[in-house]
């Protein structure tokens, strides 16, 4: 397996690459100013670029970057897909419709690995600093995410001075919204949220 992963420092925000021992790779949350390092990384190892995959987006915020993702030569997956599975190398990467911090979001699921973008960071996105949809990204964490084993590990799409990767275990015991709060504190909180911060100019519905 070959796996890295790139941050910009400035925003907080991760992309990832994959690649298992068949040479098929994907490419999960990159960013469209990060082609040209994406595309030597690809090449250094002669991997095969099976898909883009996009946990979320802010296309209304930068509305060039679908199209300059194509330059990637691989099929674009984000927000609703009828899909539930990806063929990738000899196994499958699992799409799971996990919603709350935009209105269609994905996690995708790879083994002991989850890339769950915004889901857990819920304060921490550049573009959007609360979530879109509050009882979706409740439901999504405590039954999509919070039931996996504990030792699956969780991929942030973006983090300001934390881990990119963390355990469901820590997050269902530690995480500063989601552990030991009820659904309704946990809404209020959101609402508290939304109501101190600033929405973007092109904020998404």
């Amino acid at each position: 397996m070959y796996f890295r992963i790139l941050n910009d420092s400035d925003s907080g925000e991760f992309s990832y690459l994959l690649a298992d021992h068949t040479q098929d790779a994907v490419l999960i949350d990159p960013r469209a100013r990060d082609i040209p390092v994406l595309l030597a990384l690809l090449a250094e190892r002669d991997l095969r670029l099976r898909w883009v995959l996009r946990t979320h987006q802010h296309d209304a915020l930068h509305p060039h970057e679908p199209g300059l993702l194509t330059k990637l030569g691989a099929p674009l997956v984000q927000g609703e897909v009828a899909q539930t599975s990806l063929p990738f190398g000899e196994g499958m990467i699992r799409v799971l419709a996990t919603p709350g911090h935009t209105r269609d979001c994905l996690s995708f699921a790879w083994r002991d690995r989850v890339f769950c973008g915004g889901l857990l960071a819920v304060t921490t996105c550049p573009h959007q600093s609360y979530p879109q949809a509050p009882q979706d990204l409740w439901d999504s964490v405590m039954q999509k995410v919070f039931t996996l084993a504990d030792e699956t590990l969780l991929f942030a799409g973006h983090e300001q001075h934390a881990r990119a990767v963390s355990t469901v275990l820590e997050q269902r015991r530690w995480h500063p919204y989601f552990s030991g709060l009820t659904r309704d504190e946990f809404l209020a909180q959101m609402d508290a949220l939304s109501q101190r911060s600033v929405p973007p100019p092109f904020f998404e519905e």
